[in-house]
């Protein structure tokens, strides 16, 4: 009886993890997108977190002040994996029944 309910147990286990790298392969087609400086900097960002383009306006190019347009794409870069993550754990978090497993997200 024990046997049977392993059996179960990792059948579902095996499942789940069928499930899992279905979503993981489709958030690395999805993309997410975050600006900064009133859309002077835009960052692209794939959902299994890799920034896959960034838009700076000329107009945000100030020789003379470099230091912002280095904040507006830390800005945009950070606000677009933010958001890539939550997608993440919105595909992913429907899997693991909320749990959160380590290196899964």
């Amino acid at each position: 009886m024990q046997n049977m309910n392993m059996n179960k147990m990792m059948k579902h286990v095996q499942e789940m993890q069928k499930q899992m790298a279905k979503a993981q392969e489709e958030l690395a087609h999805e993309e997410v997108e975050a600006s900064a400086g009133g859309g002077m900097v835009t960052v692209k960002v794939s959902g299994d977190l890799n920034i896959i383009d960034i838009k700076i306006d000329p107009g945000a190019v100030d020789p003379d002040d470099v230091e912002m347009l280095e904040d507006m794409v830390l800005a945009a870069a950070n606000e677009a994996l933010r958001a890539a993550q939550e997608l993440a754990s919105k595909k992913l978090g429907g899997l693991t029944g909320g749990l959160n497993i380590p290196g899964l997200m």
